[in-house]
């Protein structure tokens, strides 16, 4: 019996670089809540804030795994958070401030830091992304104890790929989770982390959840669960772990409302 439905966002349920949901998603997953009584998850690298204003209809009746599983919200409280080590932290940044074309993104809880080498990238976050996003003279100067740090190369980062997991694998969990960006959580922290979590706190079982995903981030998550599913887009690594697959999350939620899966 399925209780809970998860998705990646980027790239599973935002596809082709869409930063809005498509007008019927918000309707299918309240009906999961109303006709099945299955809780719906958005487990993203994003932050809290700008996960709930995507899902702003529906923005109470779902939870949440963010920053790739450093935090989870379920009915607006914090039930999870892991926290990076500060001097780890800092040489992070430090090391993605001397490569040229990257930019720093640091995850507080509410709000995300940027002091950015060309102002295009907070302009970015801010209208685009639509992050809630803290413009700093020092990032290194913060106050707010660190969660995830990520790596943004506006033209992708593509064959650094390998470079930026030899530069920091050490120090942190590293994982690619879109075209432009490279995340860096605290070891042993990823979306599966966060919804064994998540879990725990609603008393369900991992073989009572379908998860999608289409990126290295998810990995953990699909492993994970009951049921796991890729988007056609996925990388091949990913859609070959997931035992079932669907163009669009849409889709896949619909055939969970018509008792096909």
């Amino acid at each position: 019996m399925i209780k809970l439905v998860a998705s990646d966002l980027d790239g599973t349920l935002l596809l082709n670089g869409a930063q809005s949901l498509k007008p019927d998603t918000c309707g299918l997953i309240h009906r999961l809540r109303e006709e099945k009584g299955i809780l719906f998850l958005a487990a993203s690298g994003r932050q809290y804030g700008n996960l709930r204003s995507l899902f702003a209809p529906v923005a109470d009746e779902i939870s949440y795994i963010c920053e790739n599983g450093c935090l989870s919200f379920y009915q607006g409280k914090l039930i999870h958070r892991c926290r990076m080590d500060r001097e780890t932290g800092q040489a992070i940044m430090r090391g993605i401030e001397e490569t040229d074309g990257a930019e720093i993104l640091l995850s507080g809880i509410y709000t995300s830091y940027v002091q950015p080498k060309e102002m295009s990238f907070y302009y970015h976050m801010r209208d685009v992304v639509k992050n809630h996003v803290t413009l700093v003279e020092n990032i290194y100067a913060t106050d707010e104890p660190y969660f995830k740090i990520s790596v943004y190369e506006k033209d992708g980062v593509g064959h650094h790929t390998d470079f930026w997991r030899e530069k920091f694998q050490g120090l942190a969990n590293v994982v690619v989770s879109g075209n432009c960006w490279v995340d860096m959580m605290p070891k042993g922290i990823d979306k599966g982390y966060g919804m064994e979590r998540l879990l725990w706190h609603l008393g369900i079982a991992p073989d009572e959840c379908v998860a999608f995903g289409d990126n290295y981030n998810d990995r953990e998550m699909l492993a994970y669960v009951g049921m796991p599913v890729a988007v056609d887009s996925a990388v091949p690594e990913i859609y070959q772990m997931c035992s079932c697959h669907t163009d669009t999350v849409e889709h896949g939620l619909q055939k969970i409302l018509d008792g096909e899966w």
